[in-house]
Order: structure tokens, then C-alpha cells, then sequence
């Protein structure tokens, strides 16, 4: 069944990507909570640092979501894998 471990695959696949997406974000977040002197900071390198955040927000929930789309991939390629299986025996 080659069509079944393309699917397996790419839901694999999906996941790994989702997971590397979060953790590059969340290392970026942790990056961004080092604490900054205020005397040395500036109101633009604030911005940009809180604009660096959201970014960073927003890809960690990205990741999550494409891992959790991969992993629906895999398991439902299991459960049609399974389907497949009890039909032939």
C-alpha cells in the first residue's frame, strides 16, 4: 500500500515541521524575556520588540496547530490503514 504511506508520511512530515515551527518561536520568546535595562532602551527598539513577541505568539500557534493537523493525518490514515485491512481479511 504505497497511497498509504504517502499519507503516513506526509502526516509526519506536517508534524515535524509543526514542532520545529513551535520551538524556533519559543526559543524566540524565551529570547525576548530577557530583562532590558530601561535606561538603555529606546521607545522604537521597544516596539519592536514587542512586535518580535507577537510575531513569535503567533508562530508558536501556528506550529501547534500544523502539528496537530499532522497528527490528524496520521491517525486517520491509521483508522482508513485498519478499514482497508479488516475488508481484505
Amino acid at each position: 500500500m504505497d497511497i498509504s504511506g504517502n499519507i503516513l508520511r506526509s502526516g509526519v512530515d506536517a508534524f515535524q515541521a509543526g514542532k520545529r515551527r513551535a520551538d524556533m518561536a519559543a526559543a524566540d520568546i524565551a529570547a525576548a524575556a530577557v530583562p532590558v535595562d530601561p535606561k538603555v532602551q529606546e521607545s522604537n527598539s521597544f516596539a519592536d520588540s514587542n512586535r518580535d513577541l507577537v510575531t513569535s505568539l503567533v508562530e508558536l500557534e501556528a506550529g501547534k496547530l500544523q502539528a496537530q493537523a499532522g497528527a490528524k493525518v496520521v491517525e486517520t490514515a491509521d483508522e482508513v490503514l485498519g478499514t482497508l485491512v479488516d475488508m481484505r481479511a
